[in-house]
């Protein structure tokens, strides 16, 4: 690995640009999938509008149509009751001069209405409706097309589908969707340490709390896990495992084995059978993190320490997801005042774990928490957020803002 061919050391942003770009090469098929089944899936199309929503104009309360030009100015004025008119029910007949019809939250606006009165600004005596003065004519009518217009782009391709956008769907008379399959994803933790959680410990031995952390991230991000492999670090049993999952899934996650130790074999291995497209970027923690491919699959290969795993995993391998489904970016980063002053004393990108709180001024602090080693689930458990602090050893002022990115499952 002396004469590598590859880079060696990049940045969080270049490292980023350059996953992103290889990961989009990698395309997934189309599925067709009923609305049922499709929460949380990548939409694979644009979707326009076939028609107009609402398809007709529409009571927004409960209440009387009446003609705007019958409502009283002060007092109240008597118009005749003539019939009603219910959500999915029928007809009504036409509303004449000084004449109204009683009507339900989403039920058509009767011929010759345009306005509705609502219920509590009315009192009703036998077949007359005394209306009080204070509506103003059209209030309380939906407009056919309000919400989408036949048409209109109604979800751009890339969206991820959540209950509002399975609405849109739906409102449209659509019973699936086409969405982008899901990444088929193989993980392997990697050490001679790592023992299943619920067998007993032997000397030296650790529970491999990678294959839990790391699966449950790929499966948020909207992978499919096809399996997970506990490894030894044993070179040909490495091998054979890559060149398996290479064949069979679009993304092999690693964990472990891929710093330059005596027994992190994984550089070497990649490159022999497959591809090294970087190796190490200038985070803390994760610095060892390496892209590459074997057969047809993106690898990413992951360091061991488990709050390293997530980091990596959060920067990089989330962000290759995305561009694997097209989907518009998971992360979002945020901006927060440090609630006490860091001191930064290397030169690397560092992901410092935090808990977000917003004031009662609207303001967001990020409080650095004590639990900072690369080992420590702690410090993540405990945390809601990654405080970025950029490359430059510096200090950074109380009060000071920075970026954040929240981690899964915030502002628990």
């Amino acid at each position: 690995m002396a004469d590598a061919e590859f880079p060696v050391g990049l940045s969080v942003d270049a490292a980023r640009t350059r996953i992103v770009e290889i990961a989009a090469k990698y395309q997934l098929s189309a599925e067709r999938l009923a609305l049922e089944n499709a929460a949380g899936r990548i939409l694979a199309r644009d979707i326009v509008a076939p028609r107009d929503v609402p398809g007709f104009v529409n009571s927004a309360m409960d209440g009387f149509a009446v003609r705007g030009v019958d409502l009283p100015t002060i007092g109240e004025e008597p118009l005749r009751l003539i019939g009603e008119i219910f959500a999915g029910g029928h007809e009504a007949p036409e509303v004449v001069a000084r004449t109204c019809v009683r009507i339900t939250t989403g039920a058509p606006l009767p011929r010759g209405a345009d306005t509705v009165v609502m219920k509590e600004n009315t009192r009703v005596e036998g077949d007359h409706v005394f209306v009080a003065a204070g509506t103003l004519p059209g209030a309380h009518v939906r407009p056919s097309g309000e919400d989408f217009h036949a048409g209109d782009l109604a979800l751009e391709r890339g969206v991820r589908l959540m209950p509002a956008q399975l609405g849109v769907l739906a409102s449209f008379g659509f019973d699936a969707a086409e969405v982008v399959g899901r990444p088929r994803a193989i993980l392997l933790t990697t050490g001679d340490e790592l023992v299943a959680p619920g067998i007993k410990l032997g000397f030296g031995q650790i529970y491999d709390s990678n294959r839990h952390s790391l699966g449950a991230m790929l499966e948020q991000h909207g992978a499919l896990l096809v399996r997970h492999e506990r490894l030894r670090d044993d070179p040909a049993a490495l091998r054979d495992a890559l060149l398996r999952a290479g064949g069979e899934a679009d993304i092999v996650i690693s964990s472990g084995g891929v710093s330059a130790g005596e027994a992190d074999y994984l550089p070497r291995l990649i490159a022999e059978i497959g591809t090294v497209n970087f190796w190490k970027v200038r985070m803390r923690p994760g610095m060892p993190f390496l892209c590459g491919s074997v057969g047809g699959a993106l690898v990413c290969a992951l360091p061991g320490n488990p709050v390293s795993g997530i980091a990596t995993f959060l920067t990089l391998v989330g962000p290759a997801l995305d561009a694997m489904t097209n989907a518009r970016r998971s992360s979002v980063v945020l901006h927060a005042r440090l609630k006490q002053t860091v001191h930064k004393s290397h030169t690397r990108t560092e992901f410092q774990r935090a808990r977000l709180e917003c004031d009662e001024a609207g303001v967001l602090w990020a409080t650095s928490l004590k639990q900072q080693g690369s080992g420590m689930l702690r410090g993540v458990a405990e945390a809601n957020a990654l405080i970025v602090l950029p490359e430059a050893a510096r200090e950074y002022a109380a009060g000071e803002v920075l970026d954040v990115v929240p981690l899964p499952g915030w502002p628990d």
